[in-house]
C-alpha cells in the first residue's frame, strides 16, 4: 500500500478507537449530574452511591478518551502535513479553543469532582459534574464544527495557495455543524443510556442490589428513549442537509446510480461499483427517495454518473454502513418502549434484561458505522472540493507509517484490553465496591 492508503489506515485506527470512549464520556456525564442532582434534592444516599458506581467507570473511560485523544492531534503534523499547512489557519484555531477553553474546563473539573466528596458542599460537588458534562459536550462541539468545516467549508478564501479564515462565526453557526454535532451527541446519550441498563440488567438478572439497580436502569431507560426519538428526527434533517451540501455522498449512500426525477427507494440492493450498478434491486418504493431527501415527490435526485468516476465515492461500504446504522436507530426506540411497557416488572423480565444486556455494544457499533459514512462517504476529498486527500499527506516513506500504524494497533490492543478489563470489573462488583 501507498503512503497515502497507509496513513488513512492509521488515523481511521486512531480515530475510530478513540471514538469508542467518547461517546460514553459525553451521556454517561449528565447520568451522573442527573443521579447526583436527584441526592441533593431527596437527601436519599443511594443516589449518591449510584453516582459514586456509575462515578468510577466514568473516570476509567474518562482517561482512555484523553490518551488516545491527545495522538490524534500529533497526526495532523506527522501524517498529514500538507493538509496542515494548507487549512492551518482555519483548523488549527478550532482545535485550540477547544485544548484551552472546554478540555481545560472538563479536566479542571472532573479532578475536583473525583477528590471532592469529603471536602465539598453536596450542591457544589453537584455543580462540578455538570460542568464537567457541559464542558465535555462543549469540547464536543468544537471538534465537530471543525469536522464538519472539512465536510462543507465556509467562510474561507484561498491566499497565497492556502486557506484562510475570513468568516469565523459563519464557520461555528453553519446549520451542518449544527446538525452533525446534535446526531453526533445524541447517539452519545444512547450509548450511556444502553450501558447503564445493560450493567443493570446484568445485576437484576442476579438480585443483586434490586432497588439500586432498578432505579438506575430507569434513569437511563427515560434518557435513552427521548434521545433515540429525538435521533431518528434529528437523523433525518442531516440526510437533507447532507444532499444539499455532499450530493455525491447522498448518491453513494443510496447506490443511486441514475439521475432521475421522483426516484425509487429501495429497501434492499447489492451495490456494484464495478459495472456502476446495482446486482440486485428489491421492495422498490416508488418515488419515496425523492420524497425522503428532499421533501417532494417529483424532485430530481442525482445519480453517481454525474460525477466522474474520480469524485465519486466508494459505494458498498457507505451504502452497507448506513442501513446497519439506521436499522439499529430503530431497534432502539424498539427496545426502549418495551422498557418503558416493562419499568415496573423489571425483575420478571429476564428475557428482556438479558436482550439489553447484550444490546450494550449495539449503540457503540451504531456510532462507528456513522462515523464511516461520513469519512468513506467524503471520499476522495480530504476538504470537500478544496483538497483531495491524494494532497494532504506527509512526505514520509510508506515504511515507516507502516511500522507506527502496526505499533498504533498493538499499543492500542493492549491499552483497550487494559480498560475494557477494568471497566468489567468494576461493573460486575456492584456499588459496595464504589
Amino acid at each position: 500500500m501507498d503512503v497515502v492508503m497507509l496513513s488513512r489506515l492509521q488515523f481511521a485506527v486512531a480515530t475510530l478507537f478513540h471514538f469508542i470512549f467518547v461517546p460514553l464520556t459525553l451521556g454517561l456525564s449528565i447520568l451522573i449530574a442527573i443521579m447526583e442532582t436527584m441526592y441533593v434534592r431527596t437527601g436519599n444516599e443511594e443516589y449518591k452511591a449510584m453516582a459514586k458506581f456509575w462515578g468510577k467507570i466514568f473516570l476509567i473511560n474518562f482517561v482512555v478518551g484523553v490518551v488516545t485523544g491527545i495522538t490524534l492531534e500529533f497526526q495532523f503534523g506527522t501524517n498529514w502535513a500538507g493538509y496542515s499547512k494548507y487549512v492551518g489557519d482555519i483548523f488549527g484555531s478550532l482545535l485550540a479553543i477547544e485544548a484551552t477553553v472546554a478540555f481545560f474546563l472538563e479536566s479542571t473539573f472532573v479532578a475536583v469532582w473525583a477528590f471532592g466528596w469529603k471536602r465539598l458542599s453536596p450542591k457544589f460537588h453537584a455543580a462540578c459534574i455538570w460542568l464537567v458534562a457541559i464542558a465535555s459536550n462543549m469540547s464536543a462541539y468544537w471538534i465537530l464544527v471543525a469536522n464538519s468545516w472539512m465536510q462543507h467549508p465556509v467562510g474561507y478564501t484561498i491566499r497565497n495557495g492556502r486557506a484562510e479564515l475570513t468568516d469565523f462565526w459563519a464557520i461555528v453557526t453553519q446549520p451542518f455543524a449544527i446538525i452533525t454535532y446534535l446526531h453526533t451527541t445524541f447517539a452519545g446519550y444512547i450509548v450511556a443510556g444502553f450501558f447503564v441498563m445493560g450493567v443493570s440488567a446484568y445485576h437484576l438478572l442476579r438480585k443483586n442490589q434490586v432497588s439500586f439497580f432498578t432505579k438506575s436502569f430507569r434513569i437511563a431507560l427515560v434518557f435513552a428513549f427521548i434521545f433515540s426519538v429525538l435521533e431518528v428526527g434529528v437523523g433525518d434533517l442531516h440526510g437533507r442537509e447532507m444532499a444539499h451540501a455532499q450530493p455525491e455522498k447522498v448518491a453513494a449512500v443510496e447506490a443511486q446510480w441514475e439521475t432521475q426525477k421522483g426516484a425509487p427507494f429501495a429497501l434492499l440492493l447489492i451495490p456494484d461499483e464495478s459495472n456502476e450498478r446495482n446486482i440486485v434491486e428489491m421492495f422498490k418504493i416508488p418515488k419515496f427517495l425523492s420524497k425522503l431527501v428532499y421533501g417532494d415527490w417529483d424532485a430530481e435526485f442525482k445519480g453517481l454518473k454525474s460525477w466522474p468516476p474520480q469524485d465519486r465515492p466508494p459505494v458498498t461500504l457507505v451504502f452497507g454502513s448506513f442501513r446497519i446504522m439506521v436499522g439499529l436507530g430503530f431497534l432502539f426506540i424498539l427496545l426502549t418502549v418495551i422498557g418503558i411497557v416493562r419499568r415496573n416488572r423489571l425483575e420478571s423480565s429476564k428475557t428482556y434484561l438479558k436482550v439489553m444486556l447484550y444490546a450494550i455494544p449495539l449503540p457503540y457499533i451504531a456510532g462507528l458505522l456513522g462515523w464511516i459514512v461520513t469519512e468513506v462517504g467524503r471520499q476522495p476529498w480530504l476538504v470537500y472540493h478544496v483538497m483531495r486527500t491524494s494532497e494532504g499527506h506527509s512526505p514520509v516513506d510508506a515504511s515507516q507509517v507502516g511500522i507506527s500504524l502496526l505499533a498504533f494497533i498493538i499499543l492500542y490492543s493492549l491499552l483497550g484490553l487494559a480498560a475494557f478489563a477494568l471497566m468489567v470489573k468494576h461493573a460486575k462488583q456492584g456499588p459496595e465496591h464504589a
